[in-house]
């Protein structure tokens, strides 16, 4: 069967049997996708040859690229040693066991503790049960609130999605009833005629409004992503979490830092945490921690919290079959291994980072840039119609669907998130590839303001 033959048999197969994530059922069985065959350095490749510069890094997860054969590696000896079993019933293998560790020797020295999951969703189900379990052995199981922010995205499980504030997840299933939510800290949408420190400040003070609303002795947690990532890359002003630390500390409230994203040196270093000076006391992880190669989440949980679910003696009623699955865990203890020893984030932060944010500045010219933002290796570029008033170009943020189109066909992977096009390189990209996605996503810009008559 010849190339043509085989990409068209994959994807008549794809439409009739295969439900996507996030995708409009009923468009993709009549129009069909991308069917994606292999991948090399910083480079997928579709079924029927289209090449394409990866400016996501997979789903935020390919930190590394595609070319680890150390990772590979480790896996197939754990599938030849030991493929699977088991933490239950007090059982343990030694590659969960050597993550646990490995990811207690990375992160702030607070984290003592790990509990594995196989998704960054799970683990946010796995915040709620922990944290509801901390206040019940306190004797304050009246503390049950969570409060997070609007546009947040924290997963799709039923609990998770409740905690984010996506708007059309939430319109098509009933959340949790404890969970609020509060403004995002998003100037350009929301404040750009303040000051951006003053907006940072005045959003922040909209947890202690809700605290103060809800009633202190109810309120359990405030969870956030130190960059919201899925919700369009929002960098929160220097004052925000700063402010969002002081009330957290005053008003006896857990904080939890989810990292799924930002985590394993997308900030510029190991965690957003670190480089917003946030103390957390959980910290959700998944995603490049295993650099995609291995399904993998989990909860690292502060001593603050552990000393208090480890104070009785009783069974934590919560586990997932394949919690620290043996080759999941010696994916991510390769991956470690590989960003320890090879000094990948720092040199990602001194060189990559700077390089890749200054070329984008220079599309804040172009007519339909409204505003370009970023920090370390992910950036947000904003299309709008008209720069002082931010009108946009399109309704229903069609523009910035077309700016994907249009890239993607170029030879482009990045993403549209509302009128934003959004984008997290690998942190091994070369200079030369980072002016090369500047360039075809400035090109997909001219195309688009053309199309739209700006």
């Amino acid at each position: 069967m010849n190339m043509q033959a085989t990409t068209s048999s994959l994807k008549a197969l794809d439409q009739a049997h295969h439900l996507h994530p996030f995708t409009d059922f009923k468009a993709y069985a009549e129009n069909g996708g991308r069917v994606f065959s292999r991948a090399e350095h910083i480079y997928i490749y579709t079924s029927d040859g289209h090449r394409m510069l990866d400016g996501m890094s997979g789903l935020w997860c390919c930190n590394l690229g595609y070319s680890q054969q150390g990772i590979i590696d480790a896996v197939t000896e754990q599938m030849n040693t030991l493929p699977f079993y088991n933490n239950f019933f007090q059982c343990s293998n030694q590659p969960a066991i050597e993550l646990a560790r490995a990811l207690v020797e990375v992160t702030p020295e607070r984290f003592q503790h790990v509990f594995f999951t196989n998704s960054g969703s799970e683990a946010n189900d796995t915040n709620l049960r922990m944290v509801s379990r901390y206040y019940q052995l306190q004797g304050r199981p009246e503390k049950k609130f969570i409060i997070s922010r609007n546009n947040a995205y924290h997963g799709s499980t039923i609990a998770s999605a409740s905690l984010g504030g996506m708007k059309p997840m939430h319109q098509q299933s009933n959340g949790l009833d404890y969970v609020h939510h509060i403004d995002q800290p998003h100037w350009f949408e929301l404040g750009a005629e303040e000051d951006p420190d003053a907006f940072g400040i005045r959003v922040a003070r909209q947890l202690e409004q809700k605290i103060d609303e809800l009633g202190e002795d109810k309120v359990a947690a405030f969870i956030a992503e130190p960059v919201q990532g899925a919700g369009g890359v929002i960098i929160p002003p220097d004052s925000y979490w700063p402010e969002i630390q002081r009330i957290c500390d005053e008003r006896d409230i857990l904080l939890i830092a989810d990292e799924v994203i930002c985590g394993f040196g997308r900030t510029g270093k190991w965690f957003g945490s670190e480089t917003y000076g946030i103390k957390p006391d959980l910290m959700t992880f998944a995603k490049a921690v295993t650099n995609g190669y291995q399904p993998l989440g989990g909860v690292m949980v502060s001593d603050k919290v552990a000393d208090v679910l480890m104070s009785e003696s009783y069974e934590f009623a919560h586990g997932l079959t394949y919690s620290g699955h043996p080759a999941a865990a010696a994916a991510g203890i390769a991956t470690l291994k590989i960003l320890r020893e090879s000094n990948i984030i720092e040199e990602a932060a001194r060189t990559l980072a700077p390089h890749l944010q200054s070329r984008l500045q220079e599309l804040t010219d172009h007519p339909i840039v409204g505003q370009v933002r970023g920090r370390g290796m992910f950036a947000a570029v904003e299309l709008v119609r008209d720069k002082g008033s931010r009108e946009r170009l399109a309704p229903n943020s069609a523009a910035a669907v077309f700016c994907r189109n249009t890239a993607n066909e170029i030879g482009l992977m990045v993403r549209q998130t509302g009128d934003a096009m959004i984008m997290a390189p690998p942190l091994v990209s070369s200079t030369e590839e980072l002016d090369s996605l500047v360039e075809m996503l400035g090109q997909a810009l001219d195309r688009t303001a053309a199309h739209f008559g700006a």
